[in-house]
């Protein structure tokens, strides 16, 4: 299960949880211009965005988590188990696998608004990267400084969903919800009025009460609006230093930590957690043993180059002593 989410201070962030019981080696790993992107069904992209982000590279191509372009537009992959549905290769519209769908947007487009029209007529096909790497059920949250889409591949087709909140989880579809949001909306930052009855006293005996109901599970449900709640009321200066703690503890706040989600004999984790400062091309992480936070600047690469350039991650836990 993840967490994807926006932020707006000075500048624009975007980033992620991922939550999984395992790791597939990932790294951050820089896409520069002239790197070949070839697609199953659809014409390569011999030039295209450079691109940065969180990617497993297989046999030299990144199969992305996450990922920002150079013009700002970013985009991630969260799991969509039993909803996903991927379709069968048309003669008609333009055939995108799932794991070829975020170089191929990043690829090309700067905003939103370009994606959306582009996806009037894409089909998410239903082609393998490999055998060790079948198609993973997703859903994507694509953004950019001023506004958020979902797109999910389902049974009725493709969806493609504003997201005023720009925030994603998992299960279930979008459209449920961004609805269920309004199950919340007597929750409040400040402290809360007594409407319960006029004939007893209340006793507001701790701050934090205005936000009695708030979720704290580790549903994916459950998440969306805890994550919701935190992002939409966060605040923070316009300092790099600054807006990137806050985007941390926005994430923080829906994180997993080992030994509460249990699947057989595994635990689910927040493998990683990330956040790209979408103006300035530099892609943030922390992991789940490393709570210092690591950042690559794909603008220190050459990006007309044609080589891919990845940086394993670091997962040991770096300590500071002050004695």
């Amino acid at each position: 299960m993840c967490t994807a989410a926006n932020y707006t201070a000075k500048d624009h962030y975007f980033g992620r949880n991922l939550d999984l019981e395992y790791s597939y080696r990932e790294a951050v790993t820089v896409t520069p211009r002239n790197f070949p992107f070839e697609f199953r069904k659809v014409p390569p992209l011999k030039t295209h965005h450079a691109m940065i982000g969180m990617a497993t590279v297989a046999g030299g191509y990144p199969l992305y988590y996450d990922a920002t372009n150079e013009k700002g537009l970013s985009m991630a992959g969260l799991n969509f188990p039993d909803n996903a549905d991927y379709k069968p290769v048309s003669e008609d519209g333009t055939n995108v696998a799932s794991f070829e769908f975020i170089p191929w947007v990043l690829g090309q487009f700067e905003t939103v608004a370009q994606v959306r029209d582009a996806l009037a007529d894409v089909r998410i096909v239903d082609i393998a990267f490999s055998e060790e790497f079948p198609p993973s059920p997703l859903h994507w949250i694509i953004s950019d400084r001023d506004e958020s889409i979902t797109v999910e591949s389902v049974a009725e087709g493709l969806k493609v969903h504003d997201n005023p909140i720009q925030v994603l989880t998992n299960n279930p579809t979008f459209d449920i919800q961004l609805f269920n949001i309004n199950n919340y909306m007597s929750l409040s930052v400040d402290p809360p009025e007594p409407r319960f009855s006029k004939e007893i006293p209340f006793d507001t005996y701790s701050r934090g009460l205005g936000a009695v109901g708030l979720p704290g599970d580790l549903s994916s449900m459950s998440r969306f609006v805890k994550a919701a709640f935190t992002k939409v009321n966060s605040v923070s200066g316009d300092s790099e230093s600054e807006a990137i703690s806050q985007f941390f503890h926005i994430l923080g706040s829906v994180e997993q930590q080992r030994g509460c989600v249990r699947l057989d004999d595994k635990y689910e984790i927040t493998i990683y957690s990330s956040c790209c400062n979408t103006h300035r091309g530099i892609y943030y992480y922390r992991t789940y043993e490393n709570s210092q936070i690591t950042g690559v600047d794909m603008h220190k690469e050459d990006l007309d180059g044609s080589e891919l350039a990845s940086y394993p991650l670091v997962k040991s836990q770096q300590v500071l002593m002050q004695n």
